[in-house]
């Protein structure tokens, strides 16, 4: 394996597959230059501070920070893609993406662009999502720097979109009403897969400038992959009832309801499920050998990952990080509206850093320490609202970085072990945060502060607050003395507000 001093650049690094890609270039020797909009999701990570990373924080849309990020790399990974909810229409910033990277890589220099795009007949009438990934391709060979191309249908790993939808719908529901996609044929592939070919293109000089089709040996259809993951998962025989008239937006909300994929994100996932999916061009598996799984053993290996708590990366991750300045601003008429604070703590028998644990294992399968039933509640109106509800859950039980999802809170700060800021991303008439601080009093003693924040959206904001506050004295209280009982630490005094 020759690797020189050149960088390899990656756009897309906290995303899905480049969070997982990038540990094990610097495992392989490589200099790794990773481009992201929020540096401080990388920097938590336990390979953040390896000799061989440069983080840089910058964004595909801004062509002079894609330059200089750029600047004297061997090699760019190509792994963005603005399918989120965030984004109205997400081909057309893709296209205007692409273009700024093929650009910035030709003046840079660069050797080679490796791209990870979907896979579908191009002859065919395409789903707007995969139209899309075949578009950027075609954008980023118009620029003089050769491209390699790996074409992938479904990506079976933990915290994949894609197999989260298949994992809850299986889970959740043994008789399942389905459009006739079901029997549509299919060549996925599993995420540890996808990664090998990901690096050895960087190895092989045969692949460059060349697109391939990568998948598993053997084509299915999604009923059979349904039918594989249930009895994976130990779980009953699931009927599957294949219908005419579920559309695709029929079936985003429906996936939105069943599963933690909002329904902006699955229907077009729905829509390219359509489309055949099988590999044609696949010269690959002889360029780089290796021992391709079939989807049992990949979804076998994707359960094991779930249940050991150790997902690398998630689908959930990839929102942006809200700025909440207001939260934390001194002015009580912070943008020209006032906002509300409930602030509550407790004095604990205990050391910062033997109550953080328990602080920041908040949501998923823990909950909230308190009135589990009125949190669920809360999650099930805001998903029938079109929110992301309490299904996302969060993706390792023991730890979280900033922009990591839990429920339907986001990560902003994490100041071990004093500070935690969590974002609001349910559906609400304003913004609101929540945020725990530990301050340390001498004698063996911990305050826990607990603050709610609220900034209104006009008058039905107003009105919002104060429909909740009743709720808050039993609810809030009762988290700070679930959280002593769950650090099994002993009260100094009961919860109060200040």
């Amino acid at each position: 394996m020759n690797i020189d001093s050149k960088p390899i650049f990656i756009a897309g690094a906290t995303g899905y597959i480049g969070g997982r890609l990038l540990p094990r270039l610097l495992d392989s020797g490589y200099q790794v230059r990773a481009l992201a909009r929020a540096p401080e999701k990388l920097r938590d990570r336990p390979w953040a501070q390896h000799h061989n990373l440069t983080i840089i924080k910058g964004d595909v849309l801004d062509s002079e920070s894609l330059n200089q990020a750029l600047e004297g790399c061997r090699a760019a990974y190509y792994l963005v893609h603005s399918m989120n909810p965030d984004v109205k229409d997400f081909s057309a910033t893709d296209r205007i993406a692409a273009k700024n990277m093929a650009t910035a890589a030709e003046t840079a220099k660069v050797e080679q662009i490796i791209y990870l795009s979907g896979l579908g007949e191009e002859q065919s009438e395409l789903s707007h999502h995969l139209q899309s990934r075949t578009e950027v391709g075609n954008i980023l060979r118009q620029g003089s720097v050769p491209v390699t191309i790996l074409r992938a249908a479904m990506i079976i790993g933990s915290g994949s979109a894609s197999f989260e939808i298949l994992r809850y719908l299986v889970d959740r529901l043994p008789l399942m009403i389905t459009p006739r996609w079901v029997d549509t044929p299919c060549q996925p592939i599993g995420v540890r897969n996808v990664l090998h070919y990901l690096i050895g293109c960087l190895e092989n000089q045969d692949v460059v400038g060349n697109t391939f089709d990568i998948g598993q040996p053997e084509v299915i259809n999604y009923r059979q992959l349904m039918e594989v993951y249930a009895e994976e998962a130990g779980l009953p025989r699931r009927w599957i009832i294949p219908v005419p008239v579920l559309t695709p937006r029929l079936s985003s909300y429906w996936i939105h309801l069943v599963t933690p994929v909002p329904a902006s994100i699955a229907r077009p996932l729905a829509e390219g499920l359509s489309n055949p999916v099988v590999c044609r061009e696949n010269r690959i598996t002889e360029l780089l050998p290796q021992e391709l799984f079939d989807a049992r053993k990949a979804i076998r290996l994707a359960l094991d990952r779930i249940k050991q708590q150790t997902v690398e990366t998630s689908w959930i991750d990839s929102g942006e990080i809200p700025p909440a300045e207001w939260s934390h601003s001194g002015d009580p008429t912070w943008a020209g509206g006032s906002f509300y604070s409930d602030s509550r703590r407790i004095i604990l028998n205990a050391q910062p850093d033997e109550i953080w644990p328990t602080v920041t294992s908040i949501g998923g399968e823990v909950g909230y320490y308190y009135a589990n039933w009125l949190w669920k509640i809360r999650g099930i109106i805001d998903r029938v609202c079109g929110g992301v509800g309490l299904c996302r859950g969060r993706r390792c039980a023991s730890q979280i970085s900033p922009g990591d999802a839990i429920d339907f809170w986001r990560v902003v700060v994490i100041d071990k072990p004093e500070y935690l800021l969590l974002s609001a991303e349910m559906k609400l008439p304003g913004e609101a945060v929540l945020s725990f601080r530990l301050q340390q009093l001498g004698n063996g003693q911990t305050e826990l502060q607990q603050v709610a924040q609220f900034l209104p959206r006009g008058l039905l904001g107003i009105l919002y607050w104060y429909a909740v506050m009743p709720f808050h004295h039993y609810v809030f209280n009762g988290m700070l003395r679930g959280i002593a009982e769950a650090s099994e630490k002993t009260m100094a005094c009961e919860p109060e507000k200040f």
